[in-house]
């Protein structure tokens, strides 16, 4: 038995810049209304937006228009730093962001939440709790604060994803001594997430 995955991009699922510059306003919708249900809050600061190969098809083909790259090899270099993004059937990914409108505040705030990144957790109904596992790409934190962005991915059994196809529920939440909240996935956002997740075939 084995888990279907989520294809990576490669060039040929890319707009040239010509096309994207006629199509952009009509796909750049579309993702906008798939990202609706892929924002997942957690308590009053901290926003988990969950990557999948649409987003990250969205913003590769955005970096592209913006540094106007068109060679080859400047495209297969994004592709190559987005792709790790994607989720490969037995895991969730997700860009994490810790918003505070006040400078102040932030410095404060990301300094007394240093490490809450190892403290994100998702979970299925009837199963453990899933840590995160944070930056993998390069270090984001120091010993004085947290970063204020982290990237990070929950590795799921075979067991969960299964469950969840059929029918368990996911809640998610921090268990930091400055930052303790959880809440229970919507429906619509469990739905979406599932897409991320294979089938064992």
């Amino acid at each position: 038995m084995e888990m279907t995955t989520m294809k990576t991009l490669t060039r040929n699922d890319l707009m040239n810049l010509e096309t994207y510059a006629v199509e952009r306003a009509g796909f750049r919708a579309r993702v906008i209304d798939h990202k609706k249900d892929r924002r997942v809050s957690i308590g009053p600061h901290l926003n988990l937006y969950f990557e999948d190969r649409l987003t990250i098809q969205y913003q590769v083909q955005e970096m592209l228009r913006i540094e106007r790259i068109f060679e080859a090899d400047g495209i297969q270099e994004e592709l190559d730093a987005y792709n790790p993004l994607i989720p490969d059937g037995s895991n969730l990914k997700c860009t994490a962001m810790l918003e505070f409108q006040d400078v102040e505040e932030r410095k404060r705030q990301l300094a007394n939440l240093k490490g809450v990144e190892n403290l994100i957790w998702i979970q299925v109904e009837g199963f453990e709790r899933v840590y995160a596992i944070a930056n993998e790409d390069l270090e984001r934190s120091n010993e004085e604060k947290t970063s204020a962005v982290h990237f990070m991915r929950f590795e799921l059994s075979d067991e969960m994803i299964t469950a969840l196809h059929a029918g368990a529920s996911l809640s998610m939440g921090v268990q930091h001594d400055y930052y303790n909240h959880q809440l229970a996935v919507t429906e619509a956002t469990r739905q979406s997430l599932l897409g991320d997740l294979g089938r064992l075939s």
